[in-house]
């Protein structure tokens, strides 16, 4: 088995882990860092909007044009006075988009490229593209995030408990935010094709936290039954388990979008691929994080304040205290070894260990009497 095999399915059976609850603090401390900046960035900056949503012009050249991309884009923006974004399409022609003009504009800037480019005036394509398609495209997102969000709030609220639904909430609104605010930092264009990716991410996201979650509700059936474990406990013990599953399935989802990302649009040149692709790289990092270090301690914090779990806690550090044991002074199964024949505790290792594992542990045999 390779070492990360191992390390997983040692994670998996609590022989070792990362106490991520204990340090949420310091998760919490990060994420608000992380916000708060995207929001300045935000305010600062701005979104570089495409022309999709400013409207504006998209000039296209005769193939085997002379001029360079640079030069074809120095020329637009001495015409126009507005910046330039040309891309060299794959028959030789180039595609100039020019935000925020008017039609009077577009034929100043069409004639102005015919002299510059030395070529008849006619044979550049001008077309024009309005804003109220842009902000079609916009408020039909945002009800589309809306509609997911709420259904996602209620699918939660039923499937699991409405603290993780408040949880999964949180994560999301996280992700959307750095998301966002990356795009002000970095100044790269939002097309709609940075809409598509923003709302690809969310289901990446989600799919991360509903995996611990679905771990944690296993994982806490009839926990105050048992005085070995708190909920924060048992909820650390969720994410440990699922903790490589998680780097494995986001390592394998970024690798793709890196590709696109740094090798399309960076080396190759290839702008048209950044607006979907930025939005999906830094969303899945930004969702296997959430999930993480933020959804799982959160759910931990809301939990821990309802005065069963309270009551548990109390029960679980007197019992520590006078025994001298700390959480980790354990392994998963010995967690309930000298438990009262008749509870029904939490699952804190795998579900499905051979029985002859506990024989001897508390009992001569592995039967119940």
């Amino acid at each position: 088995m390779s070492k990360l095999g191992n390390l997983g399915a040692r994670l998996h059976r609590g022989e070792v882990g990362y106490d991520f609850v204990k340090n949420r603090k310091i998760w919490y401390g990060v994420s608000i860092l992380i916000t708060i900046l995207a929001i300045a960035g935000l305010g600062v900056r701005g979104l570089n909007m495409g022309i999709e949503f400013q409207g504006g012009a998209v000039f296209t050249t005769p193939k085997n044009t002379s001029a360079s991309v640079s030069q074809a884009e120095t020329y637009a923006e001495e015409a126009s006075g507005h910046d330039a974004i040309v891309q060299k399409l794959g028959n030789g022609t180039l595609r100039i988009q020019v935000a925020g003009i008017d039609t009077d504009a577009a034929n100043k800037i069409k004639n102005a490229l015919a002299d510059d480019l030395k070529t008849d005036s006619e044979r550049i394509n001008a077309e024009l593209v309005g804003p109220s398609w842009g902000e079609q495209i916009a408020s039909k997102a945002w009800q589309g995030l809306g509609i997911f969000l709420i259904l996602v709030v209620i699918y939660l609220a039923i499937a699991f408990e409405w603290r993780m639904a408040i949880a999964a909430f949180v994560a999301l609104i996280h992700d959307i935010t750095i998301t966002v605010g990356i795009y002000a930092l970095v100044g790269f264009e939002v097309t709609p094709g940075t809409v598509i990716g923003l709302l690809t991410i969310l289901g990446y996201s989600l799919y991360d936290t509903v995996v611990v979650f679905d771990s944690l509700k296993e994982q806490t059936k009839d926990i105050t039954k048992q005085t070995r474990w708190t909920y924060s406990d048992v909820a650390n013990r969720s994410i440990n388990s699922t903790l490589v599953r998680s780097i494995n399935t986001t390592v394998v989802a970024l690798l793709p979008v890196a590709g696109l990302l740094f090798i399309g649009g960076g080396v190759l040149g290839a702008g048209m691929l950044n607006d979907i692709s930025l939005s999906l790289f830094v969303g899945l990092a930004a969702g296997a994080y959430s999930s993480i270090f933020i959804a799982t301690p959160l759910v931990a914090d809301l939990k821990e304040r309802e005065p069963q779990m309270k009551a548990l806690r109390k029960r679980v550090l007197a019992k520590r205290a006078a025994k001298g044991e700390t959480p980790e002074a354990e392994t998963a199964d010995e967690a309930y070894a000298d438990e009262p024949e008749d509870a029904a505790p939490a699952v804190v290792g795998p579900r499905n260990q051979p029985a002859s594992r506990n024989r001897g542990r508390g009992r001569p045999s592995g039967k119940r009497r």
